[in-house]
């Protein structure tokens, strides 16, 4: 790396074979992964652990400190895993007591204009769409995929796998598998597409659909559909997974879709 136009502070620690581009600008406290790209006029502020081979486009902003009036300075991270590509204007504001940290897993897709907040925790191979807001403490699981300008408030959980349309506002936690849709939110399915690119045979899915037509179609409170699902269903990751996201949901899953707005 030699690059005379932008400024790199001498206490960032940057790995071999990364390429920074013009007036971007490289705080203390920083660590870059091997043969990571940075575009120009990206900020990476103190605190920023940035994986290897990471591709982070022009406007990008990492590791400010939380918008969040509680924040009293303490020191904090921001920690994006490997592979993972941040498009234009992406921001990405460090932890806070709470936790200390904002993570995002290996092989991420953050696109243009998405604002991931304080404390949020990313999974693998997640896909979170141009102007999507994640407000502070989100957790979105391994493989989602949050549709662009959808906005989720503060403390959800997306389970793995589940797919969120486009423009939604995700005011409760969406569980592991599902398709998420309407005004208000609710749920229209199973990611059945997404599961079978994933390589889950045709009998685990219809394994899947069952665990949800139970939950959602058969006219059973959650409590009910819980013990039932329990009861008749052989136990298998897939469904231990499902059962023990719904029980410990702090916010309450989505509702099934009723066709009234």
């Amino acid at each position: 790396m030699n690059q005379p136009l932008a400024y790199v502070h001498p206490g960032a620690k940057i790995a071999k074979n990364v390429v920074i581009e013009p007036f971007t600008t490289i705080h203390n406290n920083v660590v870059i992964g091997d043969g990571t790209w940075i575009g120009s006029n990206v900020t990476i502020m103190e605190g920023a652990r940035i994986g290897k081979n990471c591709n982070i486009f022009p406007g990008a902003v990492i590791s400010a400190v939380p918008q969040d009036l509680k924040f009293g300075g303490e020191d904090s991270l921001a920690i994006i895993g490997d592979n993972c590509t941040i498009r234009e204007c992406v921001t990405i504001n460090r932890g806070t007591v709470a936790s200390g940290q904002t993570t995002i897993g290996n092989n991420c897709l953050v696109m243009a204009y998405a604002h991931i907040a304080h404390d949020c925790e990313i999974g693998n191979n997640a896909i979170i769409v141009n102007g999507v807001a994640l407000a502070g403490h989100v957790v979105v699981g391994n493989h989602a995929v949050i549709g662009g300008l959808a906005a989720i408030h503060q403390f959800i959980h997306i389970g793995d796998h589940a797919m969120i349309s486009g423009g939604s506002l995700v005011r409760k936690d969406v569980p592991p598998y599902t398709k998420a849709a309407k005004e208000p939110l609710s749920y229209v399915g199973i990611n059945s597409v997404g599961l079978r690119r994933r390589g889950f045979s045709t009998e685990k899915i219809r394994e899947i659909q069952e665990i949800y037509r139970i939950l959602y179609q058969k006219n059973y409170n959650t409590t009910q559909a819980l013990s039932i699902i329990e009861a008749e269903m052989e136990a298998t990751p897939e469904r231990d997974e499902i059962l023990d996201f719904i029980r410990n949901s702090s916010r309450g899953i989505m509702k099934g879709y009723s066709g009234n707005y």
